[in-house]
């Protein structure tokens, strides 16, 4: 089947880099689009890395009955500290997208939300009979506190550590031009960090760009943000975001 060439001559903004910018962007270009990665976040490591140290020498021990991973970078952090997951401990998948990661990597998936890739659904859809012991979370320094939160109050004994930090990255002046004189048509949006560089660094936004969300949960940051919404995928993949994208121009 020919991709369908509705963003034929749209320059998009892709705001991550590295294989996922790549892939995105070729993606893009099958249906016409003209790409601009202009990466906006970027990930450093942990403040505290002795306390990183210390939660998975535990985790490698057997002392956590789960841990749950939440993005792709906290599973890069997993293989760069060379951890192995006993068998004993259980993994969890914030969504398929962290899920694929995690396997890729050579890790097993025990757990993943079926209706709602996100940290609320996850919790939301966390199996009654499986709700004991200790629970390791590493997440980014920033991330929102929805899964302590909730696992604790659902009775889990849970302990977050910071697996690394996101960090804001200043787009070229060249993109800058571009976003402010509308030559860029549409801009990607994959998370709150990403939301809050663009408002950061490139609003107020021409009325003219179309702002594409990556779920309802980017969709409600990026407004917390002040940016516009005007494309939100039902997914958390990229897969998704773009086939709404097409859609929305499809449309138009």
């Amino acid at each position: 089947m020919t991709a369908s060439k509705a963003l034929a001559g749209w320059r998009v903004l892709v705001p991550r880099g590295g294989k996922w910018g790549d892939e995105v962007a070729a993606t893009l270009r099958g249906h016409g689009a003209i790409p601009v990665i202009a990466p906006l976040i970027n990930f450093a490591s942990a403040e505290d890395p002795s306390a990183l140290a210390n939660a998975l020498h535990e985790l490698q021990d057997g002392q956590f009955d789960w841990i749950v991973i939440t993005s792709a970078t906290t599973v890069d952090v997993l293989t760069s500290q060379g951890t192995r997951v006993p068998e004993s401990t259980r993994i969890a998948a914030v969504g398929e997208t962290t899920a694929a990661a995690l396997g890729l990597a050579g890790y097993r998936v025990d757990f993943v939300p079926v209706s709602d890739n996100s940290a609320r659904g996850l919790v939301k859809e966390w199996p009654a009979s499986e709700i004991r012991g200790r629970v390791l979370i590493p997440q980014s320094d920033i991330a929102e506190p929805t899964l302590v939160a909730g696992l604790s109050k659902l009775g889990f004994a849970v302990e977050f550590v910071t697996a690394y930090r996101t960090v804001g990255v200043p787009v070229t002046p060249e993109v800058a031009a571009d976003v402010a004189s509308g030559r860029i048509r549409a801009v990607l949006v994959t998370s709150g960090s990403v939301a809050r560089q663009l408002a950061a660094q490139l609003a107020p936004l021409p009325p003219e760009t179309i702002v594409a969300c990556i779920g309802p949960r980017t969709a409600f940051d990026a407004r917390a943000a002040g940016l516009p919404v005007h494309v939100i995928a039902e997914e958390r993949s990229s897969g998704s975001l773009i086939a709404a994208l097409v859609e929305y121009a499809e449309a138009e």
